[in-house]
């Protein structure tokens, strides 16, 4: 498939949030994988701010990309947070100027084998609702057409999480982050839960809840909750999955 007509059908992927159902912290994950696919990077993480102002991570591709947005907040530095602060993107900055800027940031995203970071907005007219980072373990520039490309995948995602009905009512976003929030502590608690008990990575952990959930038609929050009490076990095999 060629890269128009995928970037087409990521577009149609990410605009369709308004069918029954609509699952925001699937959403999230779904707009840092098809990033991470056309922007050719090899991780994303993805930050949004609550009611109160204070920033969260909502989405990763992988758990280390989580962690070290995880430490980007911690720390009070870092690409993503300037690039929330500006709602501007963030991209192609060289290792000496990264060093300079976000020296604990740095070492983290090296440690971590990454040696080239970029950040994009999630914004609409004016109003940022979070940012995402890009993490490339090769040095590596992004061109014009991949920051417009990039960007327009952030934009039509902001849009589709705020909607005009939520623009026009700002309570009805208040409760839609605020409930996104919640999601992220059980699924976060769910993800150790089954990787314990299945003995698997918390990456892997979280595919076969995300993948339980599309299959069946559930929120991944309701999935995550019933893993954690103990009412689902997915431990067992695709075939063998049930509640009891």
């Amino acid at each position: 498939m060629s890269r128009e007509r995928r970037l087409a059908s990521v577009f149609v992927e990410l605009a369709d949030t308004l069918v029954a159902g609509f699952d925001v912290i699937d959403f999230l994950h779904t707009l840092t994988e098809r990033s991470v696919e056309l922007l050719q990077a090899d991780a994303a993480g993805l930050i949004l701010v609550d009611p109160q102002g204070q920033l969260h991570v909502l989405a990763s591709t992988t758990d280390e990309a989580r962690l070290l947005e995880l430490f980007e907040l911690q720390n009070s530095e870092g690409p993503c947070l300037e690039c929330f602060t500006a709602g501007q993107p963030v991209v192609n900055i060289d290792l000496a100027e990264v060093q300079a800027r976000w020296p604990r940031f740095q070492a983290a995203t090296t440690a971590a084998g990454y040696r080239s970071v970029h950040a994009l907005p999630l914004r609409l007219r004016g109003q940022v609702i979070g940012a995402m980072n890009l993490f490339c373990r090769d040095r590596s520039s992004l061109s014009d057409d991949d920051i417009a490309v990039g960007q327009a995948l952030a934009d039509v995602a902001t849009i589709g999480l705020l909607q005009e009905r939520t623009v026009r009512h700002g309570e009805i976003v208040a409760e839609q982050l605020q409930g996104a929030l919640n999601s992220r502590v059980l699924i976060e608690q769910a993800k150790g839960v089954l990787a314990e008990r299945a003995g698997l990575g918390v990456d892997a952990a979280f595919a076969v809840l995300r993948t339980y959930a599309r299959r069946n038609g559930r929120h991944l929050s309701e999935v995550a909750a019933a893993v954690i009490d103990g009412s689902l076990d997915l431990t067992t095999s695709p075939s063998n999955q049930q509640s009891r």
